[in-house]
C-alpha cells in the first residue's frame, strides 16, 4: 500500500528527520494556506526537503472564502504562493461552511485555479459535510475523504462515499517524526503515479492505441501556443489543426484537449526548465528517474547545472 501523508506547519521541520521519512513515504501533501490570510509557515521548507530526497509533493489549501469573488482571491493566492514549487496536485480542503452556497463557491475556486494553470485539482471533503455541501465533484480530478473509525493509526474503516484517497487516521506514526501524522491510502483504481505526476494525466492525458497509430491527448496549459505544442511533440501545426478540427490556430484555451497522432512513432516530450527546478524535481514531476533523464539528454554534461528556459526531454 502506498504511504501518503499530509502535513502543515504543525509538523515542525526541526522535529522531522527528512532522511528517515523520505524512505517511508511515496507522496507528501503539504498545506500552503488556511484561507488567504494565514500562510503556512513551513510549506516551502517541507516541499524543498522532500523534493531534495526524491519524494513527490502535492499541495492543499483550507477553503474559507465568504463569496464567489473571495473564493477566486483565495484560489489566486494559493496558486501564486505554490506555483513555483510545481506540486503534482492542487487540493481544496473543504471542512467548514464559509458561505451559504458552498457548491457555487468551490466551483468558482476550482474554475479560477484551472484558468491560472493548475493541471490536476482535487477536493478534500469532510465526511459529515459530503451530503449537505453537495459539491460538484465531477469537475475535479480526485476526491479525498477523511474517515477514521476508531482512529488508532491503522486502517479500520471505509468512507461511505466514493473517493480516490482515504485519510484513515490522524494519529499515524512513522520513523523520523515523534508525533502524530495524517496517513492516507488510495482506494480507487487510480495509480500512485496518477497522484505523483508520472501518469498519463500529467500532460498526456490518455493514450489510445491502434494498429496504425497512437493518439495522445494533451491538455492545453496557460501560455501554450499551437506551434509550441507541435514542436514539443514532433508534429506540425497543420497536423494538429486537421486532427482537432481547429478553426483558428491562434485561438486555443486553457483546459482544451488536443489529440496528437504519432503514427506508430515515439512521441517525444520536452519540459522547459523554470526557476528553482532541478533534475530530481523534474524526474518526480514526470514519474521517471534521474537515470532515464540522463539517457534522454546525453547532451547535458552537468546535471547539477540546468537553467531556466532550457529544454529537457522527459519522454
Amino acid at each position: 500500500m502506498a504511504v501518503i501523508i499530509d502535513i502543515s506547519h504543525h509538523q515542525d521541520p526541526k522535529k522531522m528527520d527528512y532522511d528517515k521519512l523520505a524512505k517511508q513515504v511515496d507522496l507528501v501533501i503539504i498545506r500552503t494556506q488556511y484561507g488567504s490570510k494565514t500562510i503556512d509557515r513551513h510549506y516551502k521548507t517541507h516541499h524543498a526537503e522532500f523534493n531534495k530526497r526524491g519524494v513527490p509533493t502535492a499541495a492543499y489549501a483550507w477553503v474559507r472564502g465568504v463569496s464567489l469573488k473571495d473564493m477566486e482571491v483565495e484560489a489566486t493566492d494559493f496558486y501564486n504562493r505554490t506555483k513555483d514549487l510545481n506540486p503534482t496536485f492542487w487540493f481544496l480542503d473543504v471542512e467548514e461552511e464559509s458561505m451559504k452556497d458552498m457548491r457555487g463557491g468551490v466551483k468558482a475556486y476550482v474554475k479560477k485555479l484551472r484558468q491560472l494553470g493548475a493541471e490536476k485539482i482535487g477536493i478534500y471533503i469532510a465526511h459529515h459535510l459530503y451530503k449537505s455541501f453537495n459539491l460538484n465533484l465531477e469537475e475535479v480530478d480526485a476526491i479525498w475523504i477523511p474517515h477514521y473509525g476508531v482512529n488508532n493509526g491503522k486502517v479500520n474503516s471505509t468512507p461511505s462515499y466514493p473517493c480516490d484517497l482515504h485519510q484513515y487516521t490522524s494519529v499515524g506514526r512513522l520513523d523520523g517524526y515523534n508525533g502524530d501524522l495524517d496517513l492516507n491510502r488510495i482506494v480507487s483504481n487510480k495509480s500512485l503515479e496518477y497522484f505523483t505526476g508520472g501518469d498519463k494525466n500529467s500532460e498526456l492525458v490518455k493514450k489510445v492505441s491502434s494498429t496504425k497509430s497512437t493518439v495522445h491527448v494533451y491538455t492545453v496549459k496557460k501560455g501554450d501556443t499551437l506551434s509550441e505544442i507541435a514542436q514539443k511533440y514532433g508534429t506540425t501545426v497543420n497536423e494538429l489543426v486537421k486532427l482537432n478540427n481547429i478553426k483558428n490556430p491562434n485561438l486555443i484555451y486553457v483546459g482544451q484537449k488536443l489529440k496528437i497522432e504519432s503514427n506508430g512513432k515515439e512521441v517525444k516530450q520536452y519540459y522547459t526548465v523554470k526557476p528553482g527546478d532541478n533534475m530530481t524535481k523534474i524526474a518526480n514531476k514526470y514519474g521517471t528517474t534521474l537515470s532515464n533523464l540522463k539517457k534522454l539528454n546525453p547532451n547535458i554534461k552537468n546535471y547539477n547545472l540546468i537553467y531556466p528556459g532550457q529544454k529537457i526531454r522527459v519522454r
